[in-house]
């Protein structure tokens, strides 16, 4: 992540400004580059294709929007997740979707995913709390390298993917690691292991 601006923005001036080629991300007013690597975009390209897979079989009214922002609650912070599953019936609703490509309501996304990469305070810290404040039911991080904090992902650091579900409001966090399956409530018929989405 690089910092493109010592200047703070609002979210109204970030998406006047954010230009249309590469990803932009706004933490708490500071812009921010996005600069994802290889393994990366293929974690993503993976999981983007099985998942498609699913809501084709399933038939559900959803996209997979390439370049929306997720606005967080309250603050000055606009996210790119890695992959954005979205209701595109509740696009309507949206007040932001048409000239910006913005989600505002959590219940308009069915899921929300980030790989971990340097900056994993981004993820496990800002992400998690913005997400869950949203409403956004599910949220998954995967941490392939094992880079979170202890606190996060255990110790001794290892891989993981993190699974979290909104209970009463609140995130409960389901840590999956070697060996384990895919357990999803938006997608609960999904036959993954941990090592294929690692694998990419």
């Amino acid at each position: 992540m690089v910092i493109t601006s010592p200047k703070l923005m609002t979210f109204s001036e970030f998406i006047e400004w954010i230009p249309e080629n590469g990803y932009y991300e706004l933490i708490n007013g500071v812009v921010c580059e996005m600069q994802p690597k290889g393994k990366h975009e293929e974690i993503i390209a993976f999981i983007e294709g099985e998942l498609f897979l699913e809501t084709r079989r399933l038939n559900l009214a959803t996209i997979f929007p390439k370049k929306a922002l997720v606005k967080a609650i309250d603050k000055e912070s606009g996210y790119f997740p890695d992959l954005l599953i979205v209701d595109k019936n509740a696009l309507q609703n949206e007040p932001l979707w048409e000239n910006h490509s913005t989600i505002t309501k959590g219940s308009s996304i069915n899921l929300v995913i980030e790989v971990v990469s340097s900056n994993w305070r981004d993820d496990y810290v800002y992400k998690l709390n913005d997400y869950e404040r949203l409403g956004i039911f599910e949220y998954w991080i995967i941490d392939y390298l094992g880079l979170g904090g202890r606190r996060y992902i255990g110790d001794p650091k290892q891989p993981t993917l993190t699974i979290c579900n909104l209970v009463d409001g609140e995130y409960q966090l389901q840590l999956l690691k070697k060996g384990d399956r895919i357990v999803s409530q938006v997608f609960p018929e999904l036959n993954l292991t941990i090592e294929q989405i690692f694998a990419g």
